[in-house]
């Protein structure tokens, strides 16, 4: 098999990087207003994508608790606090910039599960915040997208929706009609995308050697920037053998936050 060469384009901006934000920002917690900021700064503490950075004054009075404790961060030192809202007690919620830090001084950023929904204007967003310098395009392909494993054939599709994401290998979502089904078994995986929004299924697959735990997923109801792909079924290519217009296509490694960060030390 080919080894892998990434034809996609990489992350570009570098760790420490910090842009303002040029959106309302808004977060709650137990359905009470955290903080509500036009001010605020994304700051990057690796490159797939951003925190947001909250001016101290535009988070609610006495909801953070300085844990007397500070944080050695990617880049520089920060004061972990606790919040507190009515009975609410998070610990290690959120933390303020040194005056050492370029940019985000004196700013807050919080752990994204420790605010219960977080609003762009008055849209919510789910997972992380959304990068700038990320693009997804969803674009409609004539090109044949044939998926093997083991030497089952799972799919043989004429065309696909060709999903492509900034620093990520490009997804082929296929109409269902040409999936083997009576290879597919649905599990109770659910996933969250920010680009995409929330899986509405996934599936296992068996061969006649093995089952692959969650190989394959789609979006019923995508975000309307991803409606393409609504309904249509995508494999993880890292697991297994895609060719597209008869070519085999290299496997992608799998790549996390961790293993991004062994591949690239700061």
């Amino acid at each position: 098999m080919e080894r892998f060469t990434p034809d996609y384009p990489e992350m570009i901006v570098p760790v420490g990087h910090v842009e303002p934000v040029p959106r309302r920002i808004r977060g709650y917690a137990v359905n009470l207003p955290v903080f509500d900021t036009v001010r605020a700064r994304y700051v990057w503490l690796w490159p797939g994508y951003p925190q947001y950075c909250v001016p101290r004054e535009d988070i609610r009075d006495g909801v953070l608790l300085d844990e007397g404790r500070i944080m050695a961060l990617r880049i520089g030192r920060a004061r972990r606090h606790t919040l507190r809202l009515g009975e609410l007690t998070r610990p290690g919620a959120a933390w303020e910039w040194a005056d050492d830090v370029p940019g985000v001084a004196g700013f807050v950023s919080f752990r994204w599960e420790a605010v219960d929904a977080w609003f762009e204007e008055d849209e919510q967003v789910f997972v992380h915040p959304r990068s700038p310098y990320t693009r997804v395009d969803a674009l409609r392909s004539g090109r044949g997208v044939r998926v093997v494993l083991d030497k089952a054939v799972l799919a043989d599709a004429p065309s696909s929706v060709m999903v492509l994401e900034t620093g990520l290998p490009t997804r082929y979502y296929l109409d269902r009609v040409h999936i083997d089904w009576t290879r597919m078994q649905p599990t109770d995986t659910v996933t969250s995308c920010p680009y995409k929004g929330n899986t509405s299924g996934y599936w296992s697959a068996t061969t006649d050697t093995a089952t692959h735990p969650d190989l394959a997923w789609a979006y019923d109801f995508p975000t309307r920037q991803a409606a393409p792909i609504a309904g249509l079924v995508a494999f993880h290519n890292e697991r297994v053998d895609l060719y597209l217009d008869g070519h085999l296509l290299p496997r992608p490694p799998a790549v996390t936050r961790a293993v991004w960060e062994r591949q690239h030390p700061v």
